[in-house]
């Protein structure tokens, strides 16, 4: 083997992997989310897989001819890539909701196989090269570099290309494909007694499954898994499921219909901060369905709603399934919210409206006390910021986000789910302002929230940590099923 074609070959599988591995975690975020601990097992697991491949590829290449082991090594490391599909599948209701532990048997079942075999074609590749002692260091430098070259632009296409322009199953078919046909190639100019058509049939068959096993996305966004289904009990209403979780719920007909609880306590607590109809100035941390910021045109003729949603494939689909029209009064700047609170004016807002937490998805950085300082200039001096937290048991994320607000802002309530909800994660809602609160537990119905209020809020806080841009473990403080 020439030093170029090892250096390709090593490249292209290195490339391979990383490709892999960041579209594992867009497979695995459905079942257990997108969080800092999705990406550690994520990571782990598939560096896990190197480490193991490395060693074991090397000590077959001592022990067998690397000819005769590159092709099928690179046939089954493509196979193992169609088969991270329905394993995928397979796997990840079992796992649904759980914590580290969760992610690291999913990743681990689906995709640490595929990296450990691919990763064993470094050393093969290595032990051909070397025809001397005296080149060890050349050879095995050109090859490690031609790696992490491979590694390199399999991880800046699929972030930065490709997850933008592709759905992920159709990413991962082709990808798993592309190494069975060159490893193929490979084994047939490997020598003879090569039983190429059986392994062929075989990897068709293979292909065949991972794309005939149904996802649970409608489609994938750059972000989300995403799927939009028609309420049968109200022919109007559309759910919109993100990562196969109820998101939003918008009625096409009737913007004014708030299914969810947290959306209705939304436009209770600013009904009791601003009087209803008057117009108000929004500013809203996240899309969704965009139910809200509809709500607000229908009921408050006049106002304006600026959404920082992240996802522009989800607007799209917004606008085409969901009934949102942007306008003079609802307009849509898509982004990471954080990086946009810098350029907004200061007190150019009436209410500010946090809904970007997932029950799986936490966007830790939007939960900081730089954030709220952040909204806090945004707002009018009597302005209010509403902010949608999910948490359950101990409730440890809802209590460390009201105490960053209280380090903020001098005045805080909370609606706490209803008496006698389960412990699992619910729907709390943080009320602040720099102006004292009119909000009460009158303005609230019973069934949907109980507010809490100054000593009350003290006591629920009970020494919890404010989270900061140094310290914002709110993957680990959230509560899971």
């Amino acid at each position: 083997m020439t030093t170029r074609a090892a250096a390709t070959l090593v490249f292209c599988t290195s490339a391979a992997v990383l490709v892999l591995e960041i579209l594992a975690g867009r497979l695995v975020a459905p079942y257990v989310g997108v969080s800092i601990e999705t990406f550690t097992g994520v990571i782990g697991t598939v560096l896990a897989g190197i480490a193991l491949g490395s060693a074991a590829g090397g000590r077959l290449a001592d022990r067998r001819d690397p000819r005769r082991l590159l092709g099928p090594t690179v046939v089954a490391g493509g196979a193992l890539a169609l088969a991270s599909l329905p394993v995928v599948t397979a796997v990840g209701p079992t796992v649904a909701g759980g914590g580290p532990a969760a992610v690291v048997i999913l990743a681990a079942g689906a995709f640490f196989a595929p990296a450990a075999v691919l990763s064993a074609v470094a050393p093969m590749a290595a032990k051909l090269r070397l025809a001397s002692l005296d080149e060890t260091g050349s050879v095995v430098g050109g090859l490690s570099a031609a790696g992490t070259a491979g590694a390199l632009v399999g991880t800046f296409v699929t972030g930065f290309v490709l997850v933008a322009a592709v759905p992920t199953r159709p990413l991962v078919i082709g990808l798993g494909a592309a190494l069975v046909g060159a490893g193929l190639v490979l084994w047939w100019r490997s020598g003879p007694h090569r039983p190429l058509g059986g392994v062929a049939a075989g990897t068709l068959a293979l292909g065949g499954v991972a794309a005939a096993v149904p996802g649970p996305c409608q489609e994938h966004t750059t972000y989300y898994c995403v799927q939009v289904q028609a309420d049968p009990a109200r022919p109007s209403g559309r759910v919109l499921l993100l990562d196969n979780l109820r998101h939003s719920y918008v009625d096409l007909d009737d913007p004014t219909h708030l299914e969810f609880r947290y959306v209705r306590l939304f436009a209770a607590a600013l009904a009791a901060e601003v009087p209803p109809a008057r117009p108000v100035d929004a500013l809203h941390l996240g899309g969704g369905g965009f139910s809200f910021p509809r709500y607000l045109a229908a009921t408050r003729p006049g106002s304006t709603s600026l959404v920082l949603e992240l996802d522009a494939a989800l607007v799209a689909l917004a606008e085409e399934q969901l009934g949102l029209e942007q306008g003079p009064g609802l307009r849509v700047e898509v982004g990471d919210a954080r990086t946009a609170l810098a350029r907004l004016a200061a007190d150019s807002y009436d209410v500010a409206v946090g809904d970007a937490f997932g029950s799986l998805s936490v966007p830790w950085h939007l939960a900081t006390v730089e954030v709220a300082e952040e909204l806090a200039r945004a707002l009018r001096p009597e302005g209010i910021y509403l902010v949608n937290v999910i948490d359950g048991g101990e409730r440890r994320l809802v209590r460390a986000e009201t105490a960053t607000l209280a380090e903020v802002f001098a005045n805080v309530a909370v609606i706490a789910p209803p008496p006698g909800a389960s412990s699992g994660p619910a729907n709390h809602v943080l009320v602040a302002s720099a102006a004292p609160l009119a909000l009460t537990p009158d303005d609230i119905p019973p069934e949907d929230g109980v507010v809490l209020t100054g000593e009350d809020v003290d006591a629920f806080v009970a020494g919890a940590r404010a989270l900061t841009d140094d310290f914002a473990p709110a993957d680990q403080l959230l509560t899971r099923r």
